[in-house]
């Protein structure tokens, strides 16, 4: 028996279904871990998580299990004992589970009971659930090893307990949403109360589709003091140091208390985490976007380049009949700024032959919405277009506003490979703004400074499609329109609830709610893009498209 062990936690990236490159990198962390007693890597990170439908593949079970059994042989090199995620089938089944190798030895296994299946997850559709977990005797210590959601609820880490556990380490797969990071301190720091355990809880950093993981692992001794608060965003391991005391109870006696992102700093990493994984894991050699004049398209080239350089950056200005000259001149400024490519590419030759092409068609009706979606989807075409040409991935620019009320052009402006501003909304897209035009936090690639003209924050918005258009005219201020699509969206709240929260009228609130479901279909439609909040537009919020419930009717 021990009464001191080191143990090091491995904040790392993944790529789902690589599963020699992220054995690898368990194995080159371990290799760094020299003198540590064990190791722990996050939630299935031998597969990558979450690896959704690949589980229903009886091919990717097999060569799972295949990579598992030589992550375990590999163990016989040097190095402490390594606790790591990976999938187990049994009687048929297939379990999330972790594995504990040492020596080239599989020592011990266990199987993540409870399984999550709100919101983004999905893991009763795929997992099988375990039973009741056992405690596991490493070096003379008893160890529980509750899995992600396992610690999110009481039943497994109170049977750890009762069971004998002295420590908890709990491997997680937890994605980034806003004010998450207060939830998981006050409930975990609860729950080393609750059992009277210190635990660990960590975290994997980087994007998946429309994920983010933003890492934040922390440990909590027993008595629910926060001593350990890794950093958020970045890959990263450390040594913790564990004894017993003399009351027989282990403590983690490390500290070490790193500054977590701020708001709105949390939503902007997560952009960019988000992006440069999909971009660069798919194998785009840069993306390229419509930079309009306005604040959508000149924050979503911010992102990009931080994300990514400005040498992977390419903004295109597809001028139509209706672009203002201050347009024109602030894309060209917001290029200027973040030093990437601008190409002007007028629209209005292939206008003139699509009105040649439907004179006939459209004879006898006035110009109308019909006219301005040709607009938005002759400059798809054009960076589509490039895209093909050149390889460049295309970066929709909508926001989460325009796509509650389908204030945007199907096949038009919210077609492309990906959105980062998907799940934010217009107020939120102006706080960013401002925001990175005085800031620019480590690690990011583009320039400290402006990134954007003042122009395009104080500027009415426009889509510019007819002329002096205004967003004004077809919707209320975004300073009144988001909170009611908050409360729709975000907190599935009713129409007269809405109304009693905001103070607008029922009349009003019901025509957003009618625009927000009216624009299911197209929403069904548009690309991934990075989840901020607790309700984003994707498997978060799952309605049916044919709908004839209202809550305002």
């Amino acid at each position: 028996m021990t009464d001191r062990l080191t143990i090091a936690l491995a904040q790392m990236n993944q790529r789902v279904g690589d599963l020699a490159g992220n054995a690898e990198a368990i194995l080159i962390v371990r290799r760094r871990a020299s003198g540590a007693d064990l190791l722990l890597v996050p939630e299935l990170q031998l597969t990558g998580y979450p690896p959704e439908d690949l589980v229903l593949k009886p091919a990717f079970l097999r060569e799972t299990e295949a990579a598992a059994g030589r992550l375990v042989a590999a163990t016989s090199e040097p190095g402490p004992a390594l606790a790591f995620g990976s999938i187990r089938v049994v009687e048929g089944k297939a379990y999330n589970v972790v594995i504990l190798a040492d020596e080239g030895r599989e020592l011990f296994v266990t199987r993540k009971r409870e399984l999550p299946n709100y919101g983004t997850f999905d893991e009763k559709r795929i997992f099988a659930s375990g039973p009741l977990p056992e405690v596991f005797t490493f070096k003379g210590v008893k160890i529980g090893f509750p899995i992600c959601e396992d610690l999110w609820l009481d039943d497994v880490p109170m049977h750890l307990a009762h069971e004998g556990a002295e420590i908890l380490l709990s491997p997680n797969g937890s994605p980034f949403e806003i004010d998450k990071d207060e939830l998981r301190q006050k409930l975990f720091g609860g729950r080393a109360t609750q059992t009277g355990l210190p635990l660990a809880y960590l975290n994997r950093v980087g994007g998946q589709d429309e994920l983010a993981f933003d890492g934040s692992s922390m440990v909590f001794n027993g008595d629910g003091e926060l001593v350990v608060q890794m950093r958020d965003w970045d890959e990263q391991l450390l040594l913790t140091e564990w004894a017993r005391g003399a009351d027989g109870r282990w403590r983690c006696e490390t500290r070490e208390r790193a500054t977590l992102a701020p708001h709105p700093e949390d939503i902007y990493r997560a952009m960019v985490v988000a992006l440069r994984d999909y971009v660069q894991r798919n194998g785009f050699p840069g993306v390229l976007l419509g930079l309009s004049g306005g604040i959508d398209s000149a924050l979503s080239a911010a992102v990009a380049v931080d994300a990514l350089g400005p040498d992977k950056v390419w903004g295109v200005m597809m001028p139509s009949v209706f672009t203002a000259d201050t347009s024109k001149s602030d894309a060209a400024e917001s290029a200027r700024l973040l030093g990437i490519r601008h190409d002007v590419i007028p629209i209005k030759p292939a206008v003139s032959a699509l009105d040649d092409m439907l004179r006939d068609a459209f004879a006898g009706r006035k110009p109308d919405l019909a006219e301005e979606n040709i607009q938005a989807r002759l400059r798809m075409v054009t960076l589509m277009a490039l895209s093909n040409k050149f390889g460049h991935m295309v970066l929709t620019t909508g926001n989460k506003s325009e796509m509650s009320v389908g204030y945007a052009t199907l096949y038009g402006d919210m077609a492309g490979g990906y959105s980062v501003l998907k799940d934010a909304y217009k107020t939120t897209v102006f706080a960013l703004s401002r925001w990175r035009n005085e800031n620019r936090p480590e690690g990011l690639l583009g320039p400290a400074g402006k990134v954007m003209p003042d122009a395009v924050i104080t500027k009415p918005p426009s889509a510019e499609l007819r002329a002096e258009q205004k967003d004004e005219d077809s919707l209320p201020p975004y300073d009144r329109l988001d909170p009611i699509l908050h409360g729709l969206v975000d907190r599935e709240l009713s129409v007269s609830e809405v109304c009693a929260e905001t103070g607008e009228p029922r009349a009003l609130v019901a025509e957003m709610e009618k625009l927000l479901l009216r624009a299911e279909y197209k929403r069904r439609q548009a690309p991934p893009g990075v989840k901020l909040g607790g309700r984003n537009f994707g498997r978060d919020r799952r309605y049916p498209i044919t709908n004839a419930f209202r809550t305002g009717a």
